[in-house]
């Protein structure tokens, strides 16, 4: 009797550490299979956040390019004023040049005087073509003017001369007297203006020496000096 009481307590005994064994052994599966989880549950985490990593970076570098080329210097090109037209293209200066059956401008013209003692003294003009003129003094009264008020020399003679056409060589004359009245007033001046009629818009002074100005008179243009000599 006593010795099956203790048989079975030997075995209850066995079966309690054969239960506690297998209870731990289920504790140590549980605890396994919730770590091997959080181990597997948390490295797909860490996958996932790789791409949008990626993506970051693929942006960061289109953005890049982008912003470089909004900010480079555009090109000036267009800005560019345009060719400005060549310089040379300008006329030439003054009247000088063919002027072929033209009317003679003062400055086409080379001008000198002489003083002569004919008929009381009289101021001898002449004027003649400069090189590569050829050009008309029309049949008209030389323009002559005296002095700050504009004075101007009357006509000797009682009808216009013939036209005269300047060339190389050909040189027409003048005759001017500053004083035609026996009083002793007038101006005394050192040069005299003339020009090719009242419309040149280039008239010459010429010095002349001093003289006295009172009542001038002028001939026509002539081609011989002698035929310019202005006597009353």
């Amino acid at each position: 009797m006593f010795g099956n009481r203790n048989r079975r307590k030997a075995l209850l005994a066995s079966a309690a550490l054969v239960g506690g064994a297998l209870l731990m052994t289920a504790c140590q599966d549980t605890d396994g299979s919730v770590d091997s989880g959080a181990a597997q549950s948390s490295s797909p985490s860490a996958v996932a956040g790789s791409p949008s990593a990626s993506e970051d970076s693929e942006d960061a570098a289109s953005d890049g390019p982008s912003d470089a080329a909004s900010d480079a210097p555009t090109s000036g090109a267009s800005d560019e004023p345009a060719a400005s037209p060549s310089a040379g293209s300008g006329s030439s200066s003054g009247s000088n040049g063919s002027k072929v059956g033209q009317v003679c401008g003062a400055n086409d013209l080379s001008w000198s005087t002489r003083s002569e003692s004919q008929a009381g003294g009289y101021i001898l003009v002449m004027a003649k073509a400069k090189s590569g003129i050829t050009c008309v003094l029309p049949a008209a009264l030389p323009t002559v003017a005296f002095g700050s008020d504009g004075t101007e020399a009357g006509p000797v003679e009682q009808a216009v001369g013939k036209q005269i056409t300047l060339s190389k060589g050909t040189v027409a004359y003048a005759g001017v007297n500053p004083k035609t009245t026996n009083t002793d007033g007038g101006k005394e001046l050192d040069s005299i203006i003339v020009a090719v009629g009242n419309e040149d818009a280039n008239p010459v002074s010429l010095k002349v020496g001093t003289i006295t100005v009172d009542k001038p008179v002028v001939t026509n243009w002539h081609t011989a000096p002698k035929d310019a000599v202005p006597s009353n």
